[in-house]
């Protein structure tokens, strides 16, 4: 497909590019009006990630209202236990609640499949990307994504959310054996999501392993980038960004890894990643969501001051993590528009 603004692809294959691209992680929806009225008028949550038409209508929405140089796929990492027999409720202002949890061998019998085809439980991703691709008609690339296997993991082991995660941890020590297993399946069902995704249409796509920065080098490198790698190793059909939150003792091990782009957190200096990862990578990121409360001024003087730090074009502008919720969609505008008149 010919695109009438390609900067993102160009960026992450280390092409010439005028400016740098920029877009912001969960930019669909959370912080347009118009994302509410949506999600107001239907059931919850899941009835939106699930419906192929709305969730198509609010990746778009940035696209037209922010005026970002990528739309991504407005869906949920948590598709993938849900598809494995691990269902979720989405509980407003608390987050994602697993009634059941993967803790034994016997769990992992019960809600551990993988033996299925991807389409057939997770289609309404796929229908959603071709109803983006036709909708956006080339006017910039379409993300897809996943969650990291880690991250997933943590999900299906703790059942939610959790300031230390301990019993995933726990899981690592007392049972490797079975961390594995399930770490090999959560792998296994992403690549083909992936690949589902890509087939859609998407023409990019990002591994999130938010909970990256919770294990110490070692385990990480075992437990978390063994299975980013695997992940990374298989998807060459379009660029791979990894983005490992928080994982900064890793940071020299993802820089080898089979990737396009890696993703920095707010806590990581760009200048000092570029001097270790070299030109032979994209970097992606990483202005402190919170910076986006301070005055219009100080936002633009942030996000220059960001630019300038880069000293490489192989670099996609986005924040550290996620748009938050409260952020006015004003001073959004003022981080891209900055972002776009920057002069390289």
């Amino acid at each position: 497909m010919q695109f009438k603004n390609d900067l993102l692809l160009r960026a992450a294959k280390g092409e010439d590019i005028e400016r740098y691209p920029v877009w912001l992680m969960r930019q669909a929806g959370r912080i347009l009006p118009e994302y509410r009225a949506i999600r107001n008028s239907i059931s919850g949550f899941k009835e939106l990630v699930e419906t192929p038409e709305l969730a198509a209508e609010v990746t778009v929405q940035p696209v037209d209202l922010l005026g970002v140089d990528a739309a991504i796929i407005f869906s949920d990492i948590l598709v993938i236990p849900e598809a494995m027999g691990l269902t979720y409720q989405m509980i407003e202002k608390k987050g994602p609640h697993f009634e059941k949890t993967i803790r034994n061998e016997d769990d992992l019998k019960k809600y551990g499949e993988t033996n299925f085809d991807v389409e057939d439980r997770l289609g309404y991703v796929k229908e959603a990307i071709e109803l983006t691709v036709k909708e956006l008609n080339g006017r910039v690339p379409v993300i897809g994504f996943a969650g990291a296997p880690w991250t997933i993991f943590c999900y299906m082991v703790e059942g939610g959310g959790s300031k230390t995660f301990s019993n995933s941890r726990k899981l690592l020590y007392t049972n490797p054996t079975l961390a594995h297993d399930l770490l090999s399946r959560i792998t296994d069902l992403t690549i083909r999501y992936l690949k589902m995704q890509i087939k859609a249409g998407a023409n990019l796509v990002q591994v999130f392993d938010s909970w990256a920065g919770i294990l110490g080098r070692d385990q990480y490198n075992e437990f978390g980038l063994k299975y980013m790698n695997r992940i990374a190793d298989a998807i060459d059909e379009v660029p791979v960004t990894l983005f490992a939150k928080g994982a900064y003792a890793s940071l020299p091990h993802l820089a080898t890894s089979n990737c396009e782009t890696i993703g920095l957190d707010w806590n990581m200096d760009p200048y000092t990643v570029r001097e270790m990862v070299g030109e032979v990578k994209t970097l992606q990121g990483n202005l402190d969501p919170c910076a986006l409360y301070a005055s219009h001024q100080d936002v633009e003087k942030m996000t220059n001051s960001l630019l300038k730090s880069f000293k490489s074009k192989r670099h996609i502008v986005n924040l550290g993590h996620g748009v938050y919720p409260d952020i006015d969609p004003d001073k959004v505008r003022t981080f891209i528009k900055t972002v776009k008149s920057y002069e390289l």
